[in-house]
This record gives C-alpha cells, structure tokens and sequence, in this order.
C-alpha cells in the first residue's frame, strides 16, 4: 500500500511545481508590458525634449542673425553662430557663416582647420579639389599656422595622379618649409611629412643613386641663383665644390655671388682663400682674393703676404703675372694720400720691382714679358704726371717704353703725346709728333694729320712749314716702300701661278702616260685570249682571290651592265675588304640583307681578275643606307669593314669620307700605352667614371690590329679635364697609360694621307702636360732648354715626324746634308 501513495504524492508535487512555473511566467510578462509602457513614456519624454532643444536653438539661431544684421562687427556673434549651425549640421548656413566672417576677420587656426576638414569630407563626394585649394590658399595669408599647412600638403597629395601632381606636391611642401620651417615647436612636422613624401616617391622609382654631374650641379645654381634663398645657395655651391674642387669656374662663381650679395667678411674671406688652395694656377682667383681682402679692409701685411703667394703659384701665361700685378699696383696706389713720402716711396719701389720682375722671371720662363704695350709703365708714368706733377720722370718712362719696339705704333706715339698735352708743354708735345712722323710705319697719315693740325692751332709759320715738309718728305718715302712691296707680291703670285700650271701639266702628261700603259696592257690580254673561255689563265699570286664564275669573262662589261641601274642614293661604298674575301658578293649580300631589301651588290676587281678590296652595296630605299651606315668598322675575316655614303668623286671632287679633326679638341682626350687587348666597351666603362662618354674611337692599323692608342670624347671641356687629371698615370692590366688633351698633328696644305711629310712641313701644336689645362701646362724651363730636350720615341696625338739631328741650322731652316753626314747617319743605325 505504501507504493501507490508514494505515486500520488510525487504526482502531486508535479502539479504544484507545474502551477508556480506558470504563475511566474504570467508575473514575468506583466513586468514586461509595464517596462514597455515605460519605454514608450520615456521616448515620448525625449522626442518632445529634443524638439524643445531644436527650437531653442532654431530661436537662438535666428536671433544672432538677426544681431549680425544690425552690427555686422560684432566677433563673437560670429562665432557663436558658427558654433550653433556646426551643431545643427547646418552645412550650407554654416559655410555661409564662415564666408561672411572670413570676409571681415581673420579666423583663428581652430575655425580655420574646422572648415577645412568639412570642405575636405564634402569634396570627396563632389570630386572637385581646385575649390579646396582656393580655400587653403585664403587661410595660409590670415596667420602663419605650423597645422594649416601641414594639412594642405597632406590633402595635396592626394591630387598625384593628375596631370603635374607631384610637381604641385613638391611646390606646396617647398613653400611650407620656407614659411614654417624655422618654427620653433611645430616646424619639425613639415620637414618631416616632406621628407616622407620624397622617400615615397623615391621608392617607386627603384634608382641606384649617384653623385650630381657638374653640369648639373650648375644647372641647378642657377635655378637656386634665380630663386634668390641664400641659405640654399650657398649650401649648393658647397655640396658642388666638394665633388668638382679642381674646376676654377665653380669657385670663381661661388666667390663672386660671395662677394656681391652675402658680403659677410669671414665667410668671403674664407672661400677665397679655399679657392686659391685647390686651384692655385688660377689667375682670375688669386686677383678676387686681393680684392675681396681689400674689401674688407684687410691689413697691408696680410695683402702683401698674398700677393706674394701669388707669384710662386706658378700661372700659365705670362699675362697672368702682369694682371696680377696691375691688381697689386693699384691697391698701393690707392692707400697713397700723396702727401706721405713713405707711401709714395712704396709704391715708387712696387712698380720698379715688378718691371725687373717681368725682365728677369717672366721672360726668362715664357720667353716673353707678357706686357708688349708696357701698361705697366704707362699707369707709372700717368700716375706720375697726375698725382706727383713730375713730368720729367714720365717722360723717362715713355723713352724707355719707345726703346721697346713701341715706337712703329701710331697709337703709343699718341698715347705719349695726349699725355704732353695733358700734363706737359706745347714744346714736348711739337717734339712728339716730329718723332712719331718719322718712326711711324703702322698709320703713317694719321700721325702726319694729327701733326698738321696741332701746328694749325698753336704753330707758327716757321713751325707749319717744317711740319709740311716732314710730313710730304716721310709719305714720300712710305709710298715707295708701298709699291716695292706690292709689286713683289704680283711678282710671288704670278711665278706661283706659273708653278702651278706646270704641275698641272706634268700631272696631266703622267695620267695620258698611265691611260695608254693601261690600255696597251689590255690589248695585250685580250689579243693572247686572257679572258677568252678557253684559254688558259695565269695563276693569281698567293692570297689573292680569283675572278668568281661569270666575271671572267666579261669583267669590264659586268660592271658597265650594272653601273646603268647605279643609285648613289640608295648605295653605301665598303672599303677596307681583305683582298682574299671568298665570294664577296654573297658575303655582303648577307652581312647586309637585315638592313633592307637589296638591288645588287658590286663587288670591283683588277683587270688581272683579282678582287681589290672594295664594293657597292645598293638596296631597294635610301631608308636602308641610313641602317647600313650603322654596320661601320664591322670586322670581316678580322679586318675592319668601312661602311661610307656612296658619292661620285666627279660631281663632287672635295667630298672626303674619313675626315678626323686635327686641331685642339678641349671636349677629346688621347690616351696611349693601352694593353692590345683593351676593348672599346672595357674602356668607355673605364672613362664612365669621369663623365658622360659620347664617343670612343680606338686606334688600328689598316689590318684591324690595336695600335694601343685610343680617342675618348666626353660631353664638355670641363669633364676631359677631370678624366687627364684622374686617369694618367693609372694601370690598366699592367700597362700604365698617358692621358692628355686631344690635339693631332696637323697635315700642310699640300700634303697627301700616306704621304711621307718633311718635317719642315709640321703646323706647330699646343702642347699641353699630362694633366691637360689642369694644374698648369707649362713647363718652368727657357724655351731653348725646351726645344734642345725635344722627345724622339714618344707616341703623340696623332703621327708626328721627329726632326733629325743636325738637319737644321740655328735659324730654324733645313741645312743641306753631305756624304759625311749621310755617312755618319748610316753608321750611327
């Protein structure tokens, strides 16, 4: 019995727990519907709050309008307004707002950066980026803001990709830095947002940096020069003298904006003297200094200490020494206040020195004095008359700057006399023109009118009549001397003319002797059946290439046949074959085929029927000559093939294929003592280093054989003179070359390629050293030291005939040699 009531109990239980669950499901949802209720009070509550707010500021909106109307002045009404319409997200009220206040005051960075960022959001949906950079462009002029332009070279670079994108990034950052960039606390953002950008750019571009060239380190001087920012010149010029310390023009360059625009005493002074320290041959530098230190007032024995320096630089031209002492001159001249004997004296010493300077060192080491005219002594003799009034020693200085060939000049006698009537006496003056009437030979007619007509204005009939007659007595003799001389010039022309002729005539009866050699030798060929098809033919001699089938027979006629169809237009000339060549038609047709469609090939034999060298090539186009061009000095069988425009010599006589330059070539260097098995390509990478290449022209013998000898030509002067100074004297492979300018030997007018050349025959050359028109290019020696020490065996720029020992006299003329002297000469080999 007890289990049933057990079950009913625990069925009971269930009910119970079965009734809770579902009382409180019923309270639970009851809470819910009150919560709801609730929720829906609240939200009610809030949406009437809000409206209430809306109208509030709607009123208080329209209230400060109203205020703005009446005092349109009034600041912080505008800001408030801006404040109310930014929170309502009034858009177009509030640009309005912002326009109208920006058009009476300028607005702070905050307002400023506020409506930047809105227009910025509004842009991008609009795609219109030029309306932002007005904007920008009005808020950088109220106030100098770090944060404004910050921004605006940050919104910047999103406009890259259009056309000259990054050109305006880069102008938007480079005012930014000008502007900002020395700030103090904020000015580091815009460096550093600009460093950025270039690093990015950098990136894309995947390039192997390299040093500035010289050419555009100038480039880019000049445009520093034209924007005008000091700092940035001058830290240009430093960045371009540490890479190109050896070139005078950078220094001078530098030395002068110095001087002309910083004028700041201890940083001219400063690159003067550094200037003078790396390029000490430099004339032009050492004379900036002097005056530069006198500029700034610099004490005597410092100017004296570099004037002195000067002198033992070791300048190039004798003109130097004289300019760089005119400098020096006319700095005493201008510290003498000509009433202290002391200065007076000092400068009187200065300028005797200098003149026994010029005697004794100039011309022992140029062979010259470098002051023909004698300025020098005719600044002392002026200074003298003018400042001391001591005309007797003027007149000392001009006797002895006559005795020095001066006195054949018109000029100089005018000189002389213009200082009479300056400073001296009508008598001297009479004096003057008497000398210079007979000593004239230069414009003898002007002296004599200037003569006549001082003695119309201040002589007498005595004096006039003496003039008269000098004057017709020295044109007398002048018109003589004129008509000797002209007519043994007629004389020169006519018996040249005559030689000419006779030349022409000998040339003529050779070429008439040699036209019927040649034609007799046919005959004789032809008669015993050389080019018969059955008669035996004589055997070429060794290495030499037979008529191919077909041309035997007919040699002459296959060439008249194909001369009717000839295009020099459409045609290139090859030289320089190997005699040997087999099947030089084919082989050419070949080599050429990929230059265009080709006519014919014309391959020209002897009349033995032996190839001799050369052909013509002739396509289809004259566009292909211009391809086939291209294939010049292309080797075949080992020799160098010569591709050349195909001219006919009779319409075009003076037409010259190879024509190599044969006078100094300052943008050309020669180099000699190169291993034979150097390469163009080995040396152009070689002289990269030094400059843009644009050409490299090794030098072979007609086999195709290196001579060891080798033409650079680089892209300017300044960059040959960097590669002779860096490059001679350097080993390649173990052999040490010679670097210098390039200046070939020049041929005579009357000389032949190939011909032998006497040696009187040789234009005379500027030599220069191994370091071109580096340091210097003189040697400190007397020019007969020079001449007596000529080299024998040294490989020059070109081909050069060395003088024989004893075949000339001391005048410089060839000397006729005798059976002795042949005899020694024989014995000596």
């Amino acid at each position: 019995m007890a289990a049933p009531a057990n079950a009913e109990q625990t069925q009971l239980q269930d009910m119970e727990e079965d009734g809770a669950k579902v009382e409180e499901r019923e309270m639970d949802s009851d809470e819910e519907e009150d919560e709801e209720g609730m929720r829906v009070e609240n939200s009610d509550e809030e949406e009437d709050d809000s409206s209430e707010d809306e109208k509030e500021n709607e009123a208080e909106i329209q209230r400060l309008e109203e205020q703005l109307s009446i005092n349109a002045f009034d600041y912080n009404c505008h800001v408030d307004l801006i404040k109310l319409l930014k929170q309502e997200g009034e858009l177009i009220r509030l640009r309005k707002a912002r326009q109208k206040m920006s058009e009476l005051f300028p607005l702070t960075e905050e307002i400023w950066l506020d409506w930047l960022k809105d227009e910025i959001r509004l842009t991008e949906e609009e795609s219109n980026r030029e309306k932002v950079y007005e904007l920008f462009e009005r808020a950088i002029k109220d106030y100098i803001c770090p944060e404004i332009w910050l921004e605006y070279a940050q919104y910047s670079i999103g406009g890259m990709g259009s056309p000259g994108g990054i050109d305006k990034v880069r102008s938007i950052f480079e005012r930014a830095v000008t502007a900002v960039g020395l700030h103090m606390t904020k000015g580091q953002s815009v460096w550093e947002a600009y460093r950025e950008f270039e690093n990015a750019i950098l990136s894309t571009l995947q390039l192997v940096a390299e040093p500035p060239k010289l050419a555009e380190y100038q480039a880019y001087i000049d445009f520093e020069l034209k924007v005008g920012d000091p700092a940035r010149i001058q830290i240009t010029f430093e960045r371009a003298l540490a890479e190109n310390c050896l070139v005078p023009d950078m220094w001078s360059k530098c030395t002068k904006y110095l001087d002309r625009q910083l004028k700041v005493k201890d940083l001219v002074l400063s690159t003067h003297e550094r200037a003078v320290r790396n390029c000490p041959w430099t004339m032009s530098l050492w004379k900036s200094y002097l005056l530069a230190l006198e500029r700034h007032g610099a004490d005597h024995h410092t100017v004296s200490d570099v004037f002195e320096k000067a002198l033992n630089a070791g300048f190039i031209q004798a003109t130097d020494y004289v300019e760089i002492w005119q400098v020096y001159l006319d700095y005493l001249r201008r510290r003498v206040d000509f009433k202290s004997s002391k200065e007076l004296e000092e400068l009187r010493e200065a300028f005797s020195r200098c003149l026994d300077y010029m005697k004794q060192d100039v011309e022992e080491r140029f062979g010259e004095s470098g002051d023909p005219s004698c300025v020098v002594m005719q600044i002392w003799a002026r200074i003298e008359a003018l400042h001391c009034k001591n005309m007797q020693k003027a007149r000392e200085l001009w006797d002895n700057i006559m005795t020095k060939g001066n006195s054949k000049y018109a000029n100089m006698w005018l000189e002389y006399y213009n200082l009479e009537r300056s400073y001296g006496d009508s008598v001297h003056c009479r004096k003057a023109l008497h000398r210079a009437v007979q000593c004239t030979t230069d414009y003898p007619e002007h002296v004599c009118d200037v003569l006549l007509t001082f003695e119309r204005v201040e002589g007498s009939l005595e004096d006039w009549d003496t003039a008269v007659q000098k004057t017709e007595s020295r044109m007398n003799r002048i018109n003589e001397q004129r008509a000797k001389a002209a007519e043994k010039e007629a004389n020169q022309a006519r018996q040249e003319e005559e030689r000419v002729e006779q030349r022409r005539k000998v040339k003529a009866e050779k070429k008439g002797l040699k036209k019927d050699q040649r034609g007799a030798d046919e005959y004789m060929e032809t008669e015993t059946g050389l080019f018969g098809r059955n008669a035996p033919r004589t055997k070429p001699s060794a290495g030499l290439k037979k008529v191919p089938p077909g041309h035997g027979d007919a040699a002459e006629k296959q060439i008249d046949d194909k001369s009717e169809l000839r295009d020099d237009c459409c045609s290139v000339f090859i030289s320089n074959l190997a005699f040997t060549l087999q099947e030089p038609e084919a082989t050419l047709k070949a080599l050429f085929e990929s230059c265009g469609s080709i006519a014919q090939v014309r391959p020209i034999f002897g009349h033995r029927g032996v190839f001799r060298g050369y052909c013509y090539v002739q396509f289809e186009s004259p566009a292909s000559v211009t391809e086939a061009l291209k294939l010049d000095r292309r080797e075949v069988e080992g020799r160098p093939m010569f591709v050349s425009p195909c001219v006919d010599k009779n319409k075009n006589p003076d037409f010259k294929i190879f024509k190599y330059n044969t006078s100094l070539e300052k943008h050309k260097i020669f180099i000699s003592g190169l291993p034979l098995s150097c390469t163009k390509e080995q040396l152009e990478e070689i002289c990269k280093q030094q400059g843009t290449v644009k050409d490299v022209r090794l030098v072979t013998y007609r086999s195709g054989r290196p001579k060891g000898l080798a033409y650079v030509e680089f892209a300017d002067e300044t960059q040959a003179s960097q590669a002779v100074l860096k490059m001679d004297g350097v080993e390649i492979e173990g052999h040490k070359i010679s670097v210098a300018i390039s200046n070939p030997p020049r041929r005579s007018v009357n000389e032949k390629p190939g011909s032998s050349r006497p040696v009187t025959d040789m234009m005379p050359r500027q030599n220069y050293g191994s370091r071109g028109k580096g340091r210097t290019q003189l040697s400190l020696l007397p020019r007969s030291l020079h001449r007596q020490a000529a080299g024998v065996g040294k490989v020059e720029n070109g081909t050069a005939a060395e003088k024989m020992e004893g075949t000339v006299n001391t005048t410089g003329e060839p000397r006729t040699l005798s059976n002795s002297d042949f005899a020694k000469m024989l014995l000596n080999k």
